[in-house]
This record gives C-alpha cells, structure tokens and sequence, in this order.
C-alpha cells in the first residue's frame, strides 16, 4: 500500500495539468479554449495509461459576451453580463430584493421591475438558492431585468449562467455586481430608475465530452468525473480546473494499480456544464444507467483541506466514504442529502447513485469562484495531493466485484427532493423532469 500512496502524494501529474488548464485563459463552452482544454485532458489521459480515449462532441448554443452596463441618474454603475443572458435595453425601477426568498417575491409588486437580489441567504434559512432559482422568480413575477449582487467582499461581480435547457437564452436581461455597487445601488437608487443593457453574441456552437477508461471490460463501470469549462472571466482553477486535474491524477494512480480493479472505471470530462450540465445531460441520455455502479464527480475539490461528499441519500455510498476516512485517519464529511447541481445530477436524478465530490466551507456559496478571483494561486498542491490518495482508494473500493450500491426508483428521487424543500427551486427553473 505504502508504494502508491507515495507515488500518489510525489505525482506532479494532476497539478501539473491544472496549471496547464489555468494557462489557456477562457474555456467557456462552445470556445476555442474549452476546446484546447478539452483536447489537452484528452492527451494528459493518454500519457497517464488509460485507454479509448476520445472526444465525443454535441452542439451547445454559444454565447460570448459584450459590454454591459447599468446606468443610474447620471452615473454608470460596473456590472457583468450573466451568460446565457439574452442582449437587451430596459429602463424601470430598481427593486432591491434583499436575499431574494421566495416569499419576498410574493411580498412585492414586481411588474414592470428590475429586480436586485443577493448571492447568498440568511443564516436562518433551511437551504440553499441557486441564482437561476432566484432569476425565474423574478421573470414569473413580471421583472424585466435581473441583477445578482455578490455577498463576498471585493469588488468582485459574480457569473453564472441563466436559462434553462429546452430555452438556453434566459427571458429577462442579466447582470452580475459586486456587493459595493450592489450597496451602492440599494442605497441610492432603490425605488429609481435605472437603465439595464446587455451586449452578446448568441450563436451555434459545439461543445464535447473526453472519454477514457481503466481495468477489465465489463459491462458495469464507475464513472469518475468533472466539467472542464470554466466561466470565462478568470481562470477557473477552482471552478472546475482543480476537479478535471484530479481526474487525470485518479487516471494515473489507477494505472498503476489496474490490477486492482475488478469493474470498468470510466473518466469522463464534460463540457459545458457551466451553462446548463449540458454535457452530462447528453451523455446521460445517450448511455446505459443501468450499467454505472456509482459516479464519483469531483466539482469543488483542493477548495479547503477536508473533502465533502454528498451523497444523496444512498447508505452505501455513505458507509464506503466513511470506510475510507477511517482507513486513513482522514477525516471526510458526508452529507446524505439531494444536491441537484453539477455533473452527477443528470444521472442521480433517475436513481444512479453518485457523489458530488467537493471540500468543506463554511462560506454560503462560492467563495472566489464565479469571479475574477477563481485563479491558480488560491489553491494547495498537498491538498490536491491528499485528495487524490483518498480518492483513489474510494474509487478502487468502488470497482470492486463484491460492492453493490442499489440504484434508487426516480420517484424515491423526487419524494426526497420534495421532503427537503428543493423541488420548488428545481420546478420555477423549468428543471423537474417527474410527471406530476
């Protein structure tokens, strides 16, 4: 054991591709650089061993911004187009929302409004709200344009994408401020007039998924998986540079330790998931889930030194972390609840059992990610390393002959979204894909 634990904690493989990540610049999906990234992945799996190794490519709607702004009596306040936002000119009044709960959208007159909310929620709240949550609750309540104000401090405006999958162009213009011009906003402006303009090019475009795989030819599998797109204001280290580099670095380990593996381990990079899990959502639909034992989707790891795991309610996949944990004396949290966003939702939502592989935080959010903030320099090579040794072995554990995850029935899937107060947001985002 201790050889390739060594060897795991000495690679410069995984972080090395990072950084090679990093250095692209933009990888938005559809671009030449998600492209070049993906391309890279796709050769860094080939060096590592593994075999099969392919791009498989879909069409995406391409969206590549132009200047945006927001004007407020004779000032002109910084802001960032959200991608996927559709290019628009509106002049109504600011409505400053707050944290945005629902409840706050019912409690105001909201026609004919640009609607202002934060990026994160009250400490009292039982759950979490996804800015897309927050952007359909304004369009159902007659906003005509949609601003997101980061919580962090900084100066930093956050992205992210709006829209849904069958329209990927949102309905309402949107931008993204920082918390200083969103507090400027509030307090001067609320109740004015602004003026709301989004520039963007909104084009066909393709995106593609890299495929490869490790160990015997069966027909099970365990997918192992990350998104290489990356916003394109910053670099993506976090978001997902440091989760697609742990996968070539899980390739390499595995390689060396092939022998060890009784079921097909399957790696997969998707693109596009920053605007929609596009990528996932194709190979969702076009694959046998019948087949996949569990899916390990690392989205957030390297961010702080202890890995989380959410587990979405399956026991087994729960015991298997903590097996691990207590292997090493490491500590990793696991969370059994729903965790509707990333890669592993497009499968986990009908019953495969899957992981979001991420770190623990005590922010509400993201932190740096989503901003210009997201670079190289704010993460640690030895976390990264300890990861990937605990990784590893969950991922060795996993393609064992004798380990069973049971997949779940999709209505079990919905019944728990349900019970924990998230098939609201996941309805109003056009997302529920159960018969009612």
């Amino acid at each position: 054991m201790s050889n390739w634990i060594g060897d795991v904690f000495t690679s410069d493989v995984g972080w090395d591709h990072l950084e090679r990540l990093v250095d692209i610049g933009n990888r938005m999906a559809g671009s030449d650089g998600e492209r070049e990234a993906a391309e890279l992945t796709r050769d860094a799996l080939v060096e590592a061993g593994a075999r099969n190794v392919r791009l498989e490519s879909f069409d995406v709607q391409g969206w590549t911004r132009g200047e945006s702004s927001i004007t407020a009596r004779e000032t002109t306040q910084e802001c960032i187009a959200l991608p996927r936002s559709p290019a628009d000119r509106v002049t109504a009044p600011l409505v400053d929302l707050g944290y945005g709960l629902p409840e706050d959208f019912e409690e105001r007159d909201l026609e004919g409004s640009v609607v202002m909310v934060r990026s994160d929620i009250p400490d009292h709240y039982d759950r979490y709200l996804h800015r897309r949550e927050k952007y359909y609750h304004a369009v159902e309540n007659g906003a005509v344009g949609f601003v997101y104000r980061n919580h962090v401090a900084g100066c930093l405006p956050p992205t992210g994408s709006v829209g849904t999958d069958d329209e990927p162009i949102g309905e309402i213009p949107a931008v993204g401020v920082s918390s200083e011009v969103g507090a400027r906003l509030a307090r001067r402006f609320d109740g004015e007039d602004i003026e709301l303009a989004v520039e963007a090019d909104i084009h066909p475009a393709e995106s593609q998924n890299v495929h490869a795989e490790l160990g015997p030819d069966t027909d099970e599998r365990v997918l192992v998986t990350s998104h290489v797109d990356a916003h394109d204001i910053a670099e993506g280290a976090l978001d997902n540079g440091a989760g697609t580099a742990m996968v070539v670095e899980l390739a390499n380990a595995l390689a060396n330790r092939e022998d060890e593996l009784e079921t097909r381990v399957e790696f997969v990079a998707y693109g596009a998931e920053e605007v929609g899990l596009v990528g996932s959502s194709y190979h969702a639909e076009t694959t046998d889930h019948d087949t996949i034992t569990a899916i390990v989707n690392s989205d957030g790891v390297v961010r702080d030194r202890t890995l989380s795991v959410t587990t979405h309610g399956f026991d087994e996949l729960e015991a298997a972390a903590d097996e691990i944990a207590e292997r090493y004396g490491h500590p990793i949290e696991t969370v059994p609840k729903m965790g509707p966003h990333s890669d592993h939702w497009p499968f986990v939502r009908w019953g495969v059992p899957g992981y979001h592989v991420k770190s623990t935080s005590d922010d509400v959010g993201r932190g740096w990610g989503h901003t210009f903030a997201d670079t190289f320099e704010k993460l640690e090579q030895r976390t990264f390393r300890e990861q990937a040794i605990l990784l590893s072995d969950l991922v060795v554990h996993l393609a064992r002959e004798n380990v069973t995850v049971e997949h779940r029935a999709p209505e079990a899937i919905a019944a728990a979204l349900e019970d924990q107060g998230l098939a609201e947001g996941i309805r109003i985002t056009g997302d529920w894909p159960y018969d009612e």
